[in-house]
């Protein structure tokens, strides 16, 4: 452990030398509360920032120690730091000058939903904070005197008011703390009250804009029909009441632009806390639930399909059911299949995203299409058996078929942004109209044993030390990522929210390529152990260095089993 005048000597030392004299300053230096590790510096100043990293104990921090006591409130509370320090960081970013990134201080952004993330970790020991700092020169030449205003001026002030309590809101902080404690005890009411989820009075749905998740301004609040009102005791808030979405089928309809899309999103977010004043706060799912929807073109492979799609023309075998250019219908059979191996509980669907010959069979079309020349099994007619059979609940928003007014068990009117409940009136006009005889076949668990197996872009050279060469993970927003030569496109994991959740999926696929998949193991055994580390080890477990840098967020397992299942292989 070097001390901060050392740096700063260091520093002078080097000033005005070619770029790659920056190297010298990795280490740790021990400053007045903190100690500022200089984990990796780039290669010049056009390159990918350095990455930085402060640690920070407990006593000099100075947080209540009931705000890290557990996962969810370390989550919370590194959450509601990252957030801070961003604040503060924006102020002085670009404020050093030079070439390139020269001067560029940042940290991961934060949108409107609480995740564990890589850029701030609550440890036992203490606060540990990571970021990024452009190395400033001027061309290719080191201006120290520029980064040492960076180290030596802005940065201790951001650390200073991001990171130490006492320079905090200690009344945002503990509500927000408190709402997170809110948040889990309804999840806990979930499971209690047979629920699946539940939206409280009050919410505001709608978006601001198709590109901003900030809640709409003088939007209608939401309200609850009579019929499904519950009331909960909260923690902290007190009582609050809201409608609690029974487990089984539930069906959302309505006109068009009265909301039902909108509900179905806040539903399918639900699985994440939300931050106080996001509007869809108390909106919550059961933490399994997967939103589905067709997806022409998706790679497929040993999937059993046969509670869907059986006898086909070919002769192709849907007990494992592979193919490179999926059809809408197998991809949603597929997708709804993988959801049960993930574990999910809860089925969320748009009509308007789902392939239409899968979800149902119209009466007129089943007399001109037999039965025996028809191979889908319509989602129509395997819903209840999935809930009934599997425990799998649906929440499914329909538009244009009035069949699954006959099988829903409840149903959800939206009417100008409020919700109705129609049940006993709509199930009364069902016996007028009711659904012809179909012979549905007998219901199956699917069974599978996916054995992984390594595709064209794992590495087969090897480097100069004699191991395989490693694969590079390049992340493309929030929609997918390349591992070596191959595109892993997870452009309809619609519960896939943040670009550091995207690399996370590679760096957890990464791993596997290279220390897991041997084509021995099956997709769950590989699963089920990186849930495993991850919950013990956080993502450090992941990296291939002595740190893990800032720039990578936890994605839930629902969404590693989907990001695996569309890693194409042989």
């Amino acid at each position: 452990m070097q001390s901060s005048r050392q740096l700063q000597d260091l520093l002078h030392s080097i000033d005005r030398k070619s770029y790659p004299a920056y190297k010298s300053l990795k280490g740790c230096y021990q400053f007045d509360k903190y100690i500022l590790s200089i984990d990796h510096v780039q290669g010049d100043p056009f390159a990918s920032p350095s990455h930085i990293s402060v640690k920070i104990s407990h006593k000099d921090a100075g947080f209540p120690s009931s705000y890290y006591k557990d996962t969810l409130t370390k989550v919370t509370l590194s959450d509601y730091l990252t957030r801070q320090f961003e604040q503060q960081v924006n102020r002085y970013t670009f404020r050093a000058k030079g070439s390139g990134k020269s001067g560029l201080i940042s940290v991961s952004r934060c949108g409107q939903e609480i995740l564990a993330r890589t850029a701030c970790e609550i440890t036992p020991q203490g606060i540990i904070a990571r970021f990024f700092i452009g190395f400033p020169a001027n061309g290719r030449t080191i201006n120290a005197s520029e980064l040492d205003k960076i180290l030596f001026e802005f940065l201790p002030v951001c650390v200073q008011k991001a990171f130490f309590y006492r320079s905090l809101n200690s009344g945002h902080l503990e509500q927000t703390i408190f709402l997170a404690e809110d948040q889990a005890y309804i999840r806990q009411e979930l499971e209690a009250r047979s629920l699946a989820a539940f939206v409280a009075d009050g919410s505001v749905l709608p978006r601001e804009s198709g590109v901003s998740q900030r809640p709409m301004k003088d939007s209608i609040p939401f309200s609850s029909p009579e019929t499904l009102r519950i009331s909960l005791t909260l923690p902290h808030k007190g009582v609050i009441t809201g409608m609690g979405v029974p487990r089984g089928i539930t069906l959302i309809v309505g006109g068009g632009y009265h909301g039902k899309s909108t509900l179905l999103n806040a539903l399918e977010l639900g699985v994440y806390n939300h931050i106080p004043g996001d509007g869809r706060e108390y909106v919550i799912t059961d933490a399994t639930a997967l939103k589905l929807r067709s997806e022409d073109g998706r790679f497929i492979k040993d999937v059993d399909i046969s509670l869907f799609i059986n006898d086909l023309p070919n002769q192709k075998d849907t007990h494992s059911f592979t193919t490179e250019d999926a059809s809408g219908s197998t991809s949603q059979a597929a997708g709804i299949v993988e959801g049960m191996e993930a574990g999910s509980r809860v089925f969320l669907l748009d009509e308007d995203t789902s392939a239409t010959n899968f979800m149902v069979r119209d009466s007129f079309m089943q007399k001109v299409i037999r039965r025996e020349k028809e191979p889908i099994t319509p989602f129509l007619e395997r819903a209840s058996d999935l809930y009934d059979k599997a425990g799998i609940s649906t929440i499914l928003v329909a538009g244009s078929s009035g069949a699954f007014f006959h099988i829903a068990d409840t149903i959800i009117q939206m009417d100008n942004y409020r919700p109705v409940d129609i049940t006993a009136s709509t199930k009364e006009l069902c016996l007028e109209y009711p659904l012809s005889e179909s012979r549905t076949p007998e219901f199956h668990m699917p069974q599978s044993r996916r054995i992984m197996t390594k595709c064209a872009a794992a590495p087969s050279r090897r480097g100069p030390s004699g191991q395989p060469d490693r694969l590079k993970v390049k992340t493309h927003g929030r929609d997918g990522f390349s591992i070596g030569k191959q595109d892993v496109d997870l452009r309809y994991l619609e519960q896939l929210i943040d670009s550091e959740q995207t690399s996370s999926l590679g760096l957890l696929l990464k791993y596997s390529v290279e220390h897991l998949i041997d084509g021995k193991r099956t997709l769950a055994e590989i699963v089920q152990f990186l849930d495993a580390q991850l919950t013990q080890k956080g993502l450090s477990f992941l990296s291939d260095s002595s740190y893990i840098s800032c720039g990578y967020a936890l994605p839930r397992i629902q969404e590693i089993y989907s990001c695996f299942n569309r890693y194409r292989r042989p």
